[in-house]
């Protein structure tokens, strides 16, 4: 396994919410600093570009945009390179920083550790499930909602959709065989559906530590048997913020 530790980097809007506020607010929470060398009291014009390249259509709306356009500061905000067993918390935690930043005046937020961006209402539902849930790793609802804030997928290569954010859980990234072919639209939310099944397994079943390449996987008692297929990551390099030195867990057909 490699010796590299992920990290957020969370970049956040604002539009006279300023960097001192952005770090004062993130404080509270611990463990947390404003990058004073990258963060800026002026519009950044890439700002909706990098937005689009995160995902952010899928839940912004006209107002969102809008945002993205009018601010007047970036701030990025880092975590400390996070030890395995204390990533899980440490992306809960941040999680609550956003709800907190965006219900002070931020305007948007993305993460640049997994190139993933929400709308402001789907941030702030996902930072209220999360803290509706347990505290307790083992807590499905709790996985499942760190899972949807901090994973981006699904990414096709074309050959497997893969996800991209679960080093920022202390876990391997997930991935589904699914063949040279883009998978039909129709499929997708099957095959994510997947993806978030064997990620929450990962995150809150004991067993997964055990996973062994080849080893077999149902996503219920009934259901189609998988094959497991274990591997180094090789998309990114050590000094890549998407880089998860867990590896993947791959999905294939059994047969």
């Amino acid at each position: 396994m490699s010796e590299a530790f992920p990290r957020h980097v969370l970049c956040v809007l604002g539009a006279g919410l300023g960097l001192s506020e952005m770090e004062r607010i993130a404080a509270g929470f611990g463990g947390f600093v404003l990058d004073r060398e990258y963060s800026e009291a002026e519009p950044d014009p890439r700002m909706p570009e990098a937005f689009e390249a995160s995902m952010a259509a899928a839940s912004f709306d006209e107002a969102d945009w809008a945002a993205v356009e009018s601010h007047d500061t970036v701030g990025y905000l880092l975590s400390a390179p996070m030890m395995q067993d204390l990533a899980f918390d440490t992306s809960r935690r941040l999680l609550a920083v956003t709800a907190a930043l965006l219900r002070a005046g931020a305007l948007a937020v993305k993460n640049e550790s997994s190139g993933i961006a929400h709308g402001r209402d789907r941030w702030l539902a996902l930072a209220d499930r999360a803290d509706e849930a347990t505290d307790e790793a083992t807590d499905e609802a709790l996985a499942d909602a760190l899972v949807a804030a901090w994973v981006k997928r699904p990414i096709y290569d074309g050959q497997v959709l893969y996800s991209c954010g679960m080093h920022l859980l202390g876990a391997p990234e997930v991935e589904i065989e699914v063949g040279e072919e883009p998978p039909a639209k129709d499929r997708l939310p099957e095959l994510v559906a997947h993806l978030d099944t064997l990620a929450i397994y990962l995150l809150t079943d004991p067993r997964a530590e055990e996973i062994e390449d080849g080893a077999g996987f149902r996503m219920a008692e009934d259901a189609p048997r998988w094959l497991l297929r274990t591997g180094a990551c090789d998309r990114y390099d050590e000094d890549d913020l998407f880089f998860n030195p867990y590896g993947y867990i791959r999905l294939t057909p059994a047969g």
